[in-house]
């Protein structure tokens, strides 16, 4: 594994998070900059800062993305739906960051998706000369965010027979054909986190899961390592909190309004194994959309919700009853055939962290802009946003975090700063077509041109062969215990293979991913804590 200038490289594991926590325990020195939360957004602060010359620390009280960055609908969205609500700059930056993360960071985890709405009688007129302009407008907005149409494709009308072949499902009773319009769609989201926590700890940051931020203030953090129970203080230049909804708990004077997003999981072949994302409009609007996406392991994911979820903010939202059946009565409007209860194998539920703006109204219509808010101790913030913003979020939060605290640092990177597995970071970029040649094409989708590593590291018997039913190789769960950070057989089962989605599937794997877990952990001496 190649290694930077300062003996880092990229693998995460619990021998490694060990030795770092240990690192800080015995040194006085304050480090520049700690970051509180593993998501999306805690990662791409951690990448950002580690990458213009700050010392970095990222903390987790759970796993990689445990909270609501896994529980997205795994699109880079190119914001076309803050057209509608004519919140121009967001759309922009939005499209200008998919075209990054697809052409350059990240084009391994991320690939066009055809975004198909049918031209049948369950949308009115308005709504499908709406879609037609909205998917012009998409263009537009690939054209002036710099995206190569090899990258995206125009969007364009589909014959019936075509449309039929993107989404077999799709009721047939007076559809034409259909408006298709072209969006990113990632491999999964937790494993884009990981990737970016992976990118950011080649470069030195330090990454430490179960670690809790019991107290935090603008130039310490007291923390406590949950698999060993010790505690420990850490001083900073710096404290940048990205706890998403749980933002609260560190500052209250935040007032974080969580918006209910919940997807149900239907095997793919009951929906007729769709290539292309079904996009139904819902009835009365012109800019709310439900949508049937096509997903790994042979799923698809039938969302969106968007409500409001007062009250305590539980770890695992649960899913309600009602956002089952309001997804399935409208989605039902479009399809051949009818769902029911009994094709639904999964659901999952996340929590938007919008900031709460004290004017009521839908949570469909709050703002996705993110805000930095700095508490009266110092401490900083980062609320709202978007997934596919978040390298631009870390750049604009460290950006003011440098000015305000006066570190001496370089100018943001990321930019140009591909994740590891990308064609362009430099421990890959050797990695021709003839060296994946072999290989199952589902782990060269999840690991890019990391993928014959993948099999060089494994020490497993048979490491090409699948774990229980899914495309999963016994190479890539030892992997996630030695590579991807994973400590726990759950967040293996939860995040690194998402077969947790399905429990059918994560019980059928789980004593598989026990036994390569104990024998990853005893090669490794580390103590079992976890």
């Amino acid at each position: 594994m190649p290694v930077n200038a300062h003996g880092a490289t990229s693998a995460l594991n619990a021998l490694r998070r060990e030795r770092e926590l240990e690192a800080l325990v015995a040194s006085d020195d304050a480090v520049d900059v700690v970051i509180i939360g593993g998501g999306i957004t805690g990662v791409g602060l951690a990448l950002d800062a580690i990458t213009r010359g700050l010392s970095t620390v990222l903390v987790e009280k759970h796993d990689l993305a445990f909270g609501t960055s896994r529980w997205s609908s795994k699109l880079a969205h190119g914001g076309l739906r803050y057209l509608a609500k004519m919140e121009l700059g967001i759309a922009h930056h939005s499209a200008v960051e998919r075209g990054i993360i697809m052409e350059c960071t990240a084009p391994h985890l991320v690939r066009a998706l055809p975004q198909v709405m049918a031209l049948g009688d369950d949308s009115t007129l308005v709504q499908k000369a709406a879609t037609r302009v909205g998917f012009l407008a998409g263009d537009a907005l690939r054209i002036t965010a710099g995206t190569s149409a090899d990258t995206l494709p125009r969007s364009r009308y589909a014959s019936r027979e075509e449309t039929l072949r993107l989404c077999p499902a799709v009721a047939r009773t007076k559809m034409r054909g259909a408006w298709v319009n072209y969006d990113g769609q990632m491999v999964d989201d937790a494993r884009m986190v990981t990737a970016i926590a992976r990118t950011a700890a080649r470069e030195g940051a330090r990454i430490l899961t179960y670690c809790e931020a019991t107290r935090a203030s603008g130039d310490e953090v007291t923390l406590r390592d949950r698999l060993a129970g010790r505690e420990l203080t850490v001083r900073a230049r710096a404290v940048i909190s990205a706890a998403g909804v749980w933002a609260g708990g560190l500052d209250p004077d935040i007032k974080v309004r969580p918006a209910r997003g919940t997807h149900l999981v239907f095997r793919a072949e009951s929906l007729g194994n769709p290539t292309g994302a079904l996009t139904v409009p819902l009835p009365g609007s012109v800019s709310r959309y439900l949508f049937i996406l096509p997903a790994p392991h042979g799923r698809c994911y039938l969302g969106l919700t968007d409500e409001d979820a007062p009250g305590e903010i539980p770890d695992v939202p649960p899913t309600p009853e009602e956002d089952v059946d309001f997804l399935l009565r409208n989605i039902n409007r479009a399809l051949d055939r009818k769902l029911t209860r009994d094709d639904v194998v999964g659901a999952f539920t996340g929590l938007r962290p919008l900031l709460d703006s004290g004017q009521g109204g839908s949570t469909a219509d709050l703002s996705r802009r993110h805000a930095v808010v700095a508490s009266r101790d110092g401490m900083f913030s980062v609320v709202g946003g978007k997934f596919t913003e978040y390298r631009l979020m870390a750049e604009e939060t460290l950006d003011r975090v440098i000015e305000d605290r006066g570190l001496r640092a370089g100018e943001c990177v990321t930019r140009n700063f591909p994740l590891v597995g990308a064609p362009g970071h430099r421990d890959y970029s050797h990695i021709a077509v003839r060296d994946l040649h072999g290989l199952p094409e589902a782990m060269i989708r999840r690991f890019g041109n990391e993928a014959p590593r993948v099999v060089e590291a494994a020490t497993v018997e048979r490491p090409l062969d699948t774990v229980g039913s899914l495309d999963v190789t016994r190479a890539e769960v030892e992997y996630a215990f030695t590579h991807e950070g994973a400590v726990t057989v759950e967040d293996v089962l939860e995040r690194r293979t998402r077969a947790a989605m399905v429990p059918e599937d994560a019980q059928e794997m789980r004593p598989e991913v026990s036994e390569i877990r104990e024998r990853v952990m005893r090669m490794m001496g580390v103590e079992e804590n976890a």
